[in-house]
């Protein structure tokens, strides 16, 4: 049996270990409430339960004859009624932008991705206009 050539520092260890057990040294502080920003994105409107049974739902594209079309023609679509419904996004404009400029192992900057990548799916973009973000709407 070899000896034993060292101090236990179980003691220590057990003292520790109440004040380390929250975040491990690489996560990042966590800030207050997150903020939700309200997108809109663009939906077909559908009627209530209540007038369901007296209309007939169509969709808002006309489908033109084939002859039309060949000439040139397209449909042009417009509508009385308000066609978007609301998206979050966990963090506003300015977060987003800023955070596409922090390094590629932070969080920060993988929850601004995502946002771009929610903006995207709603066929919008962030630019930079004066200083002032804007939403502007991609074709």
């Amino acid at each position: 049996m070899a000896a034993q050539n060292f101090t236990p520092i179980d003691d220590l260890i057990k003292k520790l270990q109440p004040q380390s057990a929250g975040l491990p040294k690489e996560a990042e502080p966590v800030l207050g409430p997150s903020e939700s920003l309200h997108l809109q994105e663009a939906v077909e409107h559908e009627p209530s339960e209540e007038v369901k049974p007296y209309v007939q739902p169509r969709s808002e594209s006309i489908k033109l004859p084939s002859d039309l079309t060949m000439i040139g023609l397209q449909p042009v679509s417009s509508t009385q009624f308000s066609s978007y419904k609301n998206i979050k996004l966990p963090i506003s404009d300015e977060k987003i932008i800023k955070g596409l400029h922090e390094p590629i192992t932070s969080s920060y900057r993988w929850l601004a991705e995502f946002a771009v990548f929610v903006l995207r799916q709603a066929h919008l973009a962030l630019r930079v206009v004066h200083g002032k973000i804007i939403r502007v709407i991609r074709s």
